[in-house]
């Protein structure tokens, strides 16, 4: 405005980034890489290629012990055009680096998959394509959702036995069942002798509940096709947002021809301990959509199987391991032990027999 001009103090934005030196994507250098990547350093780029996109935060908590020796590793493989990253524009503050698959690690994962480049799908616009999409903050989102898991079983108190032993992105859930549903992920959880798997809703606060509580409809006809009932968790932002989100979520259900088959059960963000040490999904916060919220007690991620002992128990593949970059089974082209492909649709869904 002519009458309160910007400063020019105020128009310096963020610390200009010296520009980092980085290795050109030719055969010479992918033969060097050959002796310089762990498998660490190749499950954080399966993992990014699953998963789109993974702040530094999440990455550090998924594979390494200190965000400091993170930081470190992850700079290296930028430098040698194994992952690239971006930061975003916030209004407050700083947002952490983001990062996404760069040409030199898709090209190690295309030669261990005995595939081409071309051929495993990867193209560098379409992968930085998702630091200008508009679902950039939901996709970093779920991913923050499920990594907060994983960082909750490598912080297990002792004597508890406790992993997310799958999780698929919204993309592999969409080719798998896309036909019917469209979830923001799926996942299993495994406690002890308990283990339970789900498929997630995700509410961000933008979604109108309406069209949430719609997608019931599909859940029900995915469970007729295949005659599997898998839970579905819907996670919400806030309190006050559950509880509008509950009403019409029981009025769909019940209207649902087989209720059963879709058992719902609804947390909110806002219910997690930000005293905890990791606070993560498998806390006390989930509720039950056939049970009233006035003076229920929530119940644990692992807890809901008594809620629904009517679902079997999802059955695993054999030496099926925990999620994380030592675990011992390679796996192509899920970056994590999860259950086999899917069967033809209306088959059965992936491990389940």
């Amino acid at each position: 405005m002519i009458t309160n001009p910007t400063r020019q103090r105020a128009l310096r934005g963020h610390k200009p980034i010296r520009p980092n030196p980085r290795a050109a994507n030719t055969a010479e250098h992918q033969a060097v890489l050959a002796w310089r990547l762990t498998p660490r350093d190749k499950w954080i780029a399966r993992m990014l290629w699953e998963h789109r996109v993974l702040t530094a935060h999440q990455i550090t908590a998924l594979a390494f012990p200190s965000f400091r020796s993170g930081r470190m590793r992850l700079r290296e493989l930028y430098t040698w055009g194994v992952v690239d990253r971006f930061q975003p524009f916030v209004t407050v503050g700083t947002a952490p680096m983001h990062y996404v698959l760069a040409p030199a690690g898709a090209a190690v994962l295309a030669a261990e998959d005995g595939l081409d480049v071309k051929e495993m799908g990867y193209r560098h616009d379409r992968v930085f394509g998702v630091a200008h999409s508009l679902r950039l903050a939901h996709t970093v989102g779920v991913n923050e959702w499920f990594t907060a898991l994983v960082d909750r079983a490598r912080h297990r108190r002792p004597g508890e036995q406790v992993a997310l032993a799958a999780w698929w992105s919204e993309t592999r859930c969409a080719k798998h069942f896309g036909d019917l549903i469209k979830p923001d992920g799926y996942g299993r959880w495994r406690d002890g002798d308990r283990q339970i798997e789900w498929f997630l809703e995700y509410d961000f606060g933008t979604e109108v509940l309406a069209k949430l509580a719609g997608k019931l409809a599909g859940y029900a006809a995915l469970a007729q096709a295949t005659g599997i009932t898998t839970p579905l968790l819907v996670w919400l932002p806030t309190s006050r947002r559950e509880a509008t989100a509950r009403r019409l979520l029981a009025r769909a259900w019940r209207e649902l021809d087989d209720p059963r088959s879709v058992p719902v059960a609804t947390a909110a963000a806002e219910l997690l301990n930000p005293e905890a040490a990791h606070p993560s999904p498998a806390d006390e916060v989930w509720l039950p959509l056939d049970v009233a919220a006035s003076g229920a007690r929530r119940r644990a991620l692992s807890g809901l199987v008594d809620a629904w002992p009517h679902v079997p128990p999802p059955v695993t593949t054999s030496g099926e391991a925990a999620l994380g970059p030592d675990s011992p089974l390679p796996v192509s082209p899920p970056p994590l032990p999860m259950p086999p492909p899917a069967a033809p649709r209306g088959a059965g869904r992936p491990g389940r027999r």
